[in-house]
């Protein structure tokens, strides 16, 4: 079964060589992407809803930890990727799921506390003003959960999150049932008083218009691991919303290595809580990475938690530029490195199996999910 395992992430790798010219794109590459489909559902007990909303992850094991970590076995990558679905009513499901590779070339908490948080030096973060920004791509692709986090909308009904903002590992967290994602939209302005004069001055006020969540999937490996080890790799949740959200979305793509990356770099738009209010970017250069994991310190705070990371790269098969999401953000990192305390932010990378697995939760028929 190892090494089943070993020729699963092997098969995943990505078939373009990214070539050396100096006229060179940074481009999409094209992946084998395999095939993840559920096998039998169970019904579970009700979730007592009970645990706190933890707005970011903390945990000690950094890059070299988790690169010594032994390759899961195909029994522990199915475990991992099996996952459970919550429903708006309170009920609750696991499901099973099987791995298979299309050989045919495809048919179709613990840490040390700080007080200042993940803030590196001079803060590099931009708060976004004025509807022209916030109601536009890629802005308008981040909305707020109820439970403070996160999120990126990725479908017409679908928003890519992190687990660890509906469910600490051992239980839903308070909120989770009646879970609502906002939408940043100007404050309708108040006819009676003829007021139609905005002070120049100061930004446009917004607020929030919440639409309800029907059903989240989180896998497996979130429950069943804790943020020092297996967990952290598998902090992502994709809620599905009531009715569709009618605003344009960002796709997801399989993460490149960092070294493929525009610049090295990579971006993300959260609500931080230190702005509140206020949609916050940032961008910054990768640092480490594991197979799951990217390293970095972008500039951030509790609240930013399931943002979408994403890079702008040429699609060659359109012709075009296309930005797309390639990681979750999900928290903070102390590592001991030689025995000095350093400290990374951390996002969880959309591998060839994730992505597998997050497109059939959106899309429901694996066929529309083989190139990543």
């Amino acid at each position: 079964m190892a090494a089943l395992s070993t020729l699963i992430l092997l098969l995943c790798a990505a078939k373009d060589v990214m070539p050396s010219s100096p006229h060179w794109k940074p481009t999409w590459p094209s992946y084998r992407v395999p095939v993840i489909l559920p096998q039998s559902t169970l019904n579970l007990d009700k979730p007592h809803f009970d645990a706190e909303a933890r707005l970011e992850v903390v945990s000690p094991c950094g890059p070299a930890c988790h690169k010594s970590s032994p390759l899961p076995t195909y029994e522990e990558v199915k475990n991992y990727l099996s996952y459970e679905t919550l429903y708006a009513n309170g009920s609750l499901t696991e499901t099973e799921v099987g791995i298979y590779i299309l050989s045919n070339g495809g048919d179709g908490s613990r840490g040390r506390s700080r007080t200042k948080r993940q803030i590196y030096g001079y803060d590099s973060r931009f708060s976004i003003f004025g509807k022209d920004f916030l109601l536009n791509y890629p802005f308008s692709t981040s909305v707020k959960l109820s439970t403070g986090c996160t999120g990126t909308l990725v479908a017409e009904k679908h928003v890519l999150t992190a687990a660890h903002c509906i469910h600490d590992g051992k239980s839903y967290v308070k909120g989770a049932q009646k879970l609502r994602v906002g939408f940043l939209k100007p404050k309708q302005k108040d006819g009676s008083k003829g007021s139609n004069i905005t002070n120049s001055a100061m930004p446009e006020k917004m607020k929030f218009q919440w639409i309800r969540v029907k059903r989240t999937h989180v896998p497996k490996g979130w429950i069943k691991g804790n943020a020092n080890d297996i967990g952290m790799d598998y902090d992502y949740a994709l809620l599905e919303l009531k009715k569709p959200h009618k605003r344009k979305f960002m796709k997801i793509g399989v993460s490149p290595p960092a070294r493929h990356l525009p610049g090295g770099r990579i971006h993300f738009s959260g609500y931080d809580n230190d702005r509140p209010g206020n949609l916050v970017y940032r961008f910054c250069d990768v640092k480490d990475e594991t197979y799951d994991l990217l390293y970095q310190q972008c500039d951030a705070q509790p609240g930013a938690s399931g943002s979408g990371v994403y890079v702008r790269m040429w699609k060659r098969q359109n012709h075009k530029w296309e930005r797309k999401i390639i990681g979750i953000f999900s928290g903070h990192q102390w590592v001991d490195m030689n025995g000095t305390p350093q400290d990374f932010n951390v996002a969880v990378r959309i591998t060839p199996l994730k992505y597998a697995q997050i497109c059939y939760w959106i899309k429901g028929n694996y066929l529309d999910c083989r190139e990543g």
